[in-house]
C-alpha cells in the first residue's frame, strides 16, 4: 500500500509542477494569461520591488529563505533516490566453470531458500530477501519460530541447509546473510 500512496503523490507532484511550469513558459512566450493567474502578462516579474526589498532590513530573512528551500531540494532528491533504488536483487551470475556465465532470477533463489526454510522443523514461516549486487549477493531471512523451537537450532539449520545449498548451488564462496528471528504470536483462547 505505501508504495502506491508514493506512486499517487509522485504523480500528484509532478502534474502539478508540469501545469505550473508549462502555464509560466507559455505565458512567456506570449500566450494571454488567464484571469485567475497571479500574473498578468510576459513582462510582469515574479517578485516585484516591493516584494523584494520589504524584509531588506532583516538579515534573517534571505538567508532562511535560501536555506529552507535548499533542505527541501535535499528532501526531493532523497526522496528521488529512496523511490529509484531497487531494493531486490534480480538476477545472480552464476559461474559455469567453461569461462561462460548464466544468470539465475533472484526471485526464484529467494523462493527457493524460503521453501527450504519453511520446512525446517518448528519454522511457521519463512521470508527471504536478495540484496547486494550480482556477483557477490547477501540475503535477509525473517524467519517466524513456534513456540517450542530453540532460536540457535533454528539459526544452525537454515545456516548448515538451506543457505549452503544456496551458495553451493549459485558457486558462491560467500553468502552474507542477516537473519531476523521472532516468534508466533497466537491468540488468547479462552478455555472453559
Amino acid at each position: 500500500m505505501l508504495r502506491g500512496v508514493n506512486r499517487v503523490l509522485l504523480a500528484i507532484a509532478g502534474l502539478v509542477l508540469i501545469a505550473l511550469g508549462g502555464s509560466v513558459l507559455a505565458i512567456g512566450l506570449g500566450a494571454p494569461a488567464p484571469s485567475w493567474w497571479l500574473h498578468h502578462g510576459r513582462h510582469d516579474v515574479l517578485l516585484n520591488e516591493a516584494e523584494r526589498t520589504r524584509w531588506r532590513d532583516d538579515g534573517w530573512w534571505w538567508p532562511v529563505v535560501l536555506a529552507v528551500l535548499a533542505v527541501l531540494v535535499l528532501l526531493c532528491l532523497w526522496w528521488l533516490v529512496a523511490v529509484l533504488r531497487r531494493r531486490r536483487l534480480a538476477e545472480i551470475l552464476v559461474d559455469t566453470g567453461d569461462g561462460e556465465g548464466a544468470a539465475v532470477r533472484g526471485r526464484a533463489l529467494e523462493h527457493v531458500l524460503a521453501e527450504e526454510a519453511d520446512r525446517l522443523d518448528g519454522v511457521a514461516q519463512a521470508h527471504v530477501l536478495l540484496t547486494g549486487r550480482r556477483g557477490s549477493p547477501r540475503t535477509r531471512v525473517r524467519l517466524t519460530l513456534e513456540p517450542h523451537v530453540d532460536p540457535g537450532t533454528a539459526l544452525h539449520g537454515l545456516t548448515t541447509g538451506a543457505l549452503t545449498h544456496a551458495r553451493d548451488s549459485a558457486g558462491l564462496t560467500t553468502l552474507p546473510t542477516e537473519a531476523r528471528l521472532r516468534a508466533v504470536k497466537h491468540r488468547p483462547e479462552r478455555v472453559s
